[in-house]
């Protein structure tokens, strides 16, 4: 992957070098002047350059992928009141609660994969963070019923907008440990919220950051918030240097993007750069490769301005970037073959032209809310620091010690160490068993004991309305399902019963669970109903981008060579 990235890198800055230096400043608009996508007060204009919010990068529909815009649906939402309350079981009973959902069919266990490193893993929250972030409201106590410590408020029933994560009174985990829920679950922000119209009676969420592969991570989804990053000079993006060092630029207050007692947070285009130190350091490795080639771009044509040597070098970036997903990443979650029989990719040197101004690249919910967050089974709760010589020491890192606190990472040799780590740690097995360094210690609820992010995904499922595993097990063409035993197909006996013991009825299974516990599609790490959502969400962030890097048509394509 590495030897591919940089013959990518070389052929786009040379091609690149020979352009003229023709460009033109543009001011996008700021996303709150649409309406949840629904109006767009502006016209558009021809460009070489994609906006940085995305807009007009459909010229037919200029606010599709934009910011708090819409995520899309395969399936109508399934709330019970047809609006925003969260889903029941068919006979009106509450659903199985989320921890309990977790602790008995997601049990703690390590599984170490012995074909992919931590890198395979880490790459999807890349991904995932470049596409989606759900717009998450402050806490107040309309919406607020579970305190820092854990602690639930009696009359949460009472309060609509209020949701909380309870936890069960014998939980093995936070037995004894006066938890009764988990802190901070706020249900996520809708085009109700926001004064827009709900389409289809049904509330739908909003992403805030662009839905197309554009590096928003690194520049940012709006021009405020891409000026703050920019140097002003050079095309680079501002930097401190520290121990001889580039490094992003810090903020000093904390606590919208760290967890308050970092001694280092770090500014980026996404507010999640501080998340974990794995993926502080590849988000800084994406900084610094940019400063890198603006640097060689700025040596090479002294002529042209900031603009033009920003531009350029973003537009390399996000080329690279998309190739290596789709070509490199993709084929490793869905299988190589997979990839060609469903036109994700082509074995091609001529430009990919398919695509369809009539494709809205935007994010499924079933993708964002589910699917791709099926690969947290990947994730590894402690994480190797690898020398020079590839020697692990004796010390390790603990995942939730260092949630929303990138302090580690410049410390002595850390950056280093942990990027070498990235390649080298296998990562953990996809398969139904997580990490409790994530389902049990992930940041802190108490002094020894955390929160369970497994049981989080389970939960924002619900808070977005998807509806039931059988659903959309048959929109994907797999047998339709009305008894228990019609699960066995692809599901193990052993789980099948345990769903059994939870749920009233297939039909109340929630889509993040069953799909979870499917086998494998052969080649790929994910079952056949991930699968097929999953390369619903891909086909369409490719088409549906007008200024795909193989999209031969969009104006200013790059050339074949490069």
């Amino acid at each position: 992957m590495i030897k591919r990235y940089f013959s990518i890198l070389l052929s786009l800055i040379v091609g690149v070098i020979a352009q003229k230096n023709d460009l033109k400043q543009e001011v996008t608009p700021e996303t709150m002047d649409i309406l949840c996508g629904d109006v767009f007060p502006y016209t558009c204009q021809e460009s070489r350059y994609r906006s940085i919010n995305a807009s007009c990068n459909n010229l037919l529909h200029p606010t599709w992928a934009m910011p708090f815009t819409r995520n899309l649906r395969l399936l109508p939402a399934d709330y019970a009141d047809g609006i925003r309350s969260p889903r029941l079981s068919k006979s009106g009973h509450p659903l199985p609660l989320p921890r309990k959902l977790s602790t008995e069919l997601n049990p703690n266990d390590v599984n170490v994969d012995k074909k992919f490193t931590l890198a395979t893993m880490q790459m999807g929250q890349v991904i995932a963070h470049d596409l989606s972030l759900v717009n998450g409201p402050k806490g107040t106590p309309k919406n607020q019923c579970c305190s820092t410590q854990g602690k639930l408020d009696k009359d949460y029933f009472k309060k609509p907008l209020c949701y909380p994560l309870i936890i069960p009174k014998d939980d093995p985990g936070y037995k004894n440990s006066g938890v009764e829920c988990l802190f901070p679950f706020l249900r996520t922000i809708t085009d109700l919220d926001s004064g827009c119209s709900i389409e289809k009676g049904a509330a739908t969420q909003l992403t805030v950051v662009t839905h197309v592969l554009d590096l928003s991570l690194v520049y940012g989804s709006n021009d405020s918030d891409a000026s703050l990053l920019r140097r002003g000079k050079g095309g680079s993006l501002r930097f401190k240097i520290r121990n001889n060092q580039e490094w992003p630029p810090t903020v000093k207050e904390q606590y919208n993007l760290c967890n308050g007692t970092a001694n280092v947070c770090y500014r980026a285009g996404d507010s999640r750069i501080n998340q974990n130190p794995q993926l502080t350091v590849l988000q800084i490795v994406l900084f610094r490769e940019h400063n890198r080639i603006a640097k060689f771009l700025a040596k090479l044509n002294s002529h042209w301005s900031d603009e033009k040597i920003f531009q350029e070098t973003r537009r390399i970036m996000i080329a690279v970037h998309q190739s290596i997903i789709y070509h490199e990443w993709l084929p490793l979650i869905l299988g190589l073959r997979n990839c060609y029989k469903n036109k994700l990719i082509y074995k091609t040197k001529e430009y990919v032209n398919d695509y369809d101004p009539l494709v809205n690249p935007g994010i499924l919910n079933e993708f964002a809310s589910a699917a791709f967050r099926s690969l947290h089974t990947l994730v590894a709760g402690n994480l190797k620091l690898v020398k020079e010589n590839r020697q692990f020491p004796n010390s390790i890192l603990r995942l939730g010690e260092h949630f929303f606190n990138a302090t580690i990472v410049e410390k002595g040799q850390n950056y280093n160490d942990m990027a070498r780590g990235l390649f080298t740690q296998p990562s953990e097995a996809a398969d139904k068993y997580y990490d409790k360094e994530i389902t049990l210690f992930l940041g802190r609820v108490t002094k020894n004991l955390g929160t369970d992010l497994r049981a989080f995904d389970i939960q924002r499922g619900r808070d977005h309305g998807l509806r039931s595993y059988i659903e959309y097990r048959t929109f994907c063409g797999l047998p339709e399902v009305s008894r228990w035993d019609d699960l066995l197909d692809l599901i193990s006996p052993e789980d099948v019963l345990k769903l059994s013991d939870l749920y009233e009825t297939p039909a109340d299974v929630d889509l993040t669970v069953g799909a979870s516990l499917e086998k494998n599609v052969p080649h790929s790490l994910v079952g056949p109903t991930f699968h097929c959502l999953l390369t619903q969400q891909f086909l369409r962030t490719r088409i549906g981008d007008r200024y795909w890097y193989e999209n031969g048509n969009s104006g200013t394509p790059f050339t074949r060579s490069e």
